[in-house]
């Protein structure tokens, strides 16, 4: 450890958290710490442990010493795993990644030299670019890094541009993603893709957009991949790295395309919308979200169209209305969650005059909450504590708003192109990150190859 020593008191189930974070500010992983069962951290508990042991706390400020040794800078060495057969080396290849928690419960392809370049060819980039270093353990990332996450969660090529903007998002300082790597909420990132790449690439925007999806595989790919990378490299393995309680989507994430041709006349894609992006601009935005709800939207009876929609509304509005203490967040500038609507919603609600603008004016005006209800669920005291000045003052606002203005709500274009549902993905998101892609100067011969591996990628091959 650099500088001067110090000690940590860490509650036993963070040790894994606290050690990612020591390695992330560039220390020493196994610098010095004391540790207590989580009863010594609750009101009135009892403090004596701290004082039987003090003796380890002196001991740590005055003898302790690193026995980390620093990895050589060269690259790390290539395992060999060898099998009886092909099917014999891959079952051995899979148990050493999970052996060596390097897995993540399913099936991976072995990162091999081969498999690693190819997926490489899909990067304007060198391999050897450095993107960042991954929170919370802070390890470096590079355009490798990725097309070894790729490789390993059977991707392609023609997936690596939009991984690469995932993660450059993703590392933002302003998505605070080390903090939601390690939370006990159980957040993940959300990638919305725009641009003609993600039809390109047959990257999902209609039915079963959120996967499973075989005839559009890239997004469960790509998901996973970011997925791995948040294991692997920012050290967030499930009770130790991360204390997400219960996880959520933790294979693949969500990553989906914008339904960009089905937008109605006048309507904005999300990109241009909230990052100014001009439209067919290859890009991602990451969003972190908490959790997933699917709202019936459709009548039950011969309603008329203006009755449906407002109905449809009011429950979108209702099912918003939480006080989640999450969403605080990203209050500000953030977002409480995204609004997935269908084509032919979006359709009919524009032939009715509802714009993005309304709708987004409606669900904020009718999702406030009381003061009432804020009190009884003991989320003033949330509001207080949190460090963002325009969060504390909405304290003395009644009813009180889950975001600070209707531009903060995500909505997207996205799914099968039917009335019945929608979906709203509850936010812990304190920005909404949005980057441009980069593609190789060879895309166009990665997508021939791709329609000569997986068949005809146009919609009239699709069912």
């Amino acid at each position: 450890m650099q500088g001067t020593p110090t000690v940590t008191l860490t509650r036993t189930d963070l040790v894994g958290v606290m050690k990612n974070a020591v390695s992330g500010l560039g220390l020493a992983p196994d610098a010095a710490m004391v540790s207590f069962p989580i009863d010594m951290f609750l009101p009135d508990s009892d403090l004596a442990p701290l004082r039987a042991r003090k003796r380890e706390f002196y001991d740590g400020l005055t003898r302790w010493q690193s026995g980390f040794a620093q990895a050589a800078a060269s690259a790390a060495p290539m395992l060999c795993v060898e099998g009886a057969s092909y099917e014999d080396a891959l079952i051995k290849a899979n148990n050493l990644l999970l052996t060596n928690l390097r897995g993540d419960g399913l099936p991976l392809w072995p990162a091999t030299r081969e498999r690693v370049d190819w997926i490489l060819r899909g990067s304007a980039l060198s391999g050897a670019h450095a993107i960042g270093k991954f929170p919370p353990r802070g390890g470096v990332t590079t355009v490798e890094t990725c097309a070894v996450a790729l490789a390993m969660a059977g991707g392609r090529p023609e997936y690596l541009p939009v991984l690469i903007a995932a993660v450059e998002a993703f590392l933002d300082a302003e998505s605070e993603s080390g903090q939601l790597q390690a939370t006990s909420g159980g957040a993940f990132p959300v990638v919305i893709v725009n641009g003609p790449i993600a039809k390109e690439i047959r990257l999902n925007s209609g039915f079963g957009c959120l996967g499973p999806d075989s005839q559009r595989p890239a997004g469960a790919s790509i998901g996973r991949a970011l997925r791995l990378l948040q294991q692997n490299v920012g050290g967030a393995l499930p009770g130790i790295g991360t204390m997400a309680i219960f996880g959520a989507m933790r294979y693949t994430n969500a990553v989906f395309a914008e339904a960009e041709e089905a937008l109605p006349q006048g309507w904005q894609p999300h990109a241009t919308e909230r990052h100014g992006l001009a439209p067919g601009t290859n890009s991602v935005s990451l969003v972190f979200a908490s959790g997933v709800t699917n709202i019936n939207r459709l009548g039950a009876k011969k309603e008329t169209p203006e009755e449906e929609v407002l109905n449809g509304m009011w429950r979108m509005a209702d099912f918003m209305r939480t006080p989640n203490i999450a969403a605080l967040d990203g209050y500000e500038q953030g977002t409480p969650g995204i609004m997935m609507i269908s084509p032919v919603i979006a359709k009919m609600m524009a032939e009715l005059g509802w714009t993005q603008s309304s709708i987004r004016q409606f669900l904020w005006e009718n999702s406030k909450i009381p003061m009432e209800q804020l009190k009884r669920a003991g989320v003033p005291a949330w509001i207080e504590i949190r460090p963002n000045p325009a969060t504390r003052a909405s304290i003395k606002l009644d009813p009180w708003p889950v975001t600070l203005k209707p531009g903060n709500i995500v909505l997207v274009v996205a799914g099968g192109d039917h009335p019945t549902h929608s979906h709203w993905l509850q936010a812990h998101s304190p920005r909404v990150i949005g980057r441009v892609m980069r593609v190789p100067e060879s895309f166009d011969r990665l997508l021939a190859d791709a329609d000569r591996d997986l068949g005809c990628g146009s919609d009239a091959c699709r069912t």
